[in-house]
């Protein structure tokens, strides 16, 4: 094997995606202080498109940009956040996952200028997201609340609530802490409050299939606990088909013990319906835990759920 000796990566343009690829570079200067990196940002259409992410094909959105430019040679790693890329399909052909990073804090944080809970927030409160899965589960939990469509990245977000356009948003504590902004947050939500987005707080690192030297060298970098749930995750929402108008959430978590559990949530996006999983692997393999959730949900009724909601 020769090892190379610079490895373009390429990676979304917002200020988030660049710290996360500043990671990436400094754990590989610490595992391989001889090999360069240089950085290749891409603006995705995700990121151009300001509306609603399913008239823009939704899913693929934040990484068809970044996958052509690793397809045609540009760039010979890309890093992707887990819950970005598309599980119910496979990766674009000739390219392969080489590593998950270890994981970064899955949950979701309440951002309140007077650092108010979620439960102190008076009636009609205007939370800013577009996400699906936290509108639908604020639905189910706090239906007082107003949620308001908010996208773009964290700063222009954080912007907006500065402007007045909502009174608090919902933000993942890993982002603001990539951006060092962990002063706004005014309550971090536990998991059983606002169950995370499949993938939440996993890098994927990304090559070419045939790039042996570069997927050798990256690999280095993966983390076995982040692999496991990061593959029982992508299995069961493989197996369950959402589409991006489809409220789904879930996260796998392994102990020191070494078992592995998987909680995932099917809601309407009114929040009246919700279907709940739980499963421990046992002697089951990631993927097979992902498989058997599904199954699970699915005998619930999640396929009716899932395509009565309009795409």
């Amino acid at each position: 094997m020769s090892t190379p000796e610079l490895i373009r990566i390429v990676s979304r343009d917002s200020p988030m995606a660049l710290a996360q690829v500043e990671r990436v570079r400094t754990e590989l200067a610490t595992l391989h202080p001889g090999i360069r990196s240089e950085v290749l940002p891409v603006k995705t259409t995700g990121d151009k498109w300001m509306g609603d992410l399913s008239l823009v094909e939704g899913k693929g959105a934040f990484t068809k940009e970044v996958d052509a430019a690793l397809l045609a040679g540009e760039a010979d790693l890309a890093v992707h956040c887990v819950k970005d890329v598309p599980a119910d399909r496979p990766l674009p052909a000739g390219t392969v996952f080489a590593a998950f990073l270890k994981r970064d804090d899955i949950r979701d944080a309440l951002i309140h200028p007077a650092g108010l809970t979620l439960d102190e927030l008076p009636d009609g409160t205007r939370i800013g997201t577009s996400s699906v899965r936290r509108r639908a589960q604020l639905a189910a939990s706090h239906p007082q609340l107003e949620c308001v469509p908010m996208r773009g990245n964290a700063n222009r977000r954080l912007d907006k609530l500065a402007h007045g356009d909502a009174d608090a948003l919902l933000l993942a504590v890993s982002g603001l802490e990539r951006i060092g902004r962990t002063d706004v947050i005014a309550e971090v939500l536990a998991p059983e409050v606002m169950c995370p987005p499949i993938g939440a707080g996993i890098l994927a690192l990304q090559c070419r299939e045939g790039d042996t030297d570069v997927i050798d060298v990256v690999s280095d970098l993966g983390d076995p606990d982040a692999y496991r749930e990061a593959t029982a995750e992508r299995m069961f929402l493989h197996v369950l088909q959402g589409h991006c108008n489809s409220p789904i959430a879930g996260y796998a978590k392994s102990e020191r013990s070494g078992d592995l559990s998987l909680r995932a949530c099917v809601f309407t996006p009114d929040g009246k319906t919700v279907l709940n999983a739980h499963e421990w692997a046992g002697p089951l393999d990631p993927a097979t835990l992902g498989t058997s959730v599904a199954v699970t949900l699915l005998r619930q009724g999640a396929r009716d759920l899932i395509d009565s909601i309009a795409h």
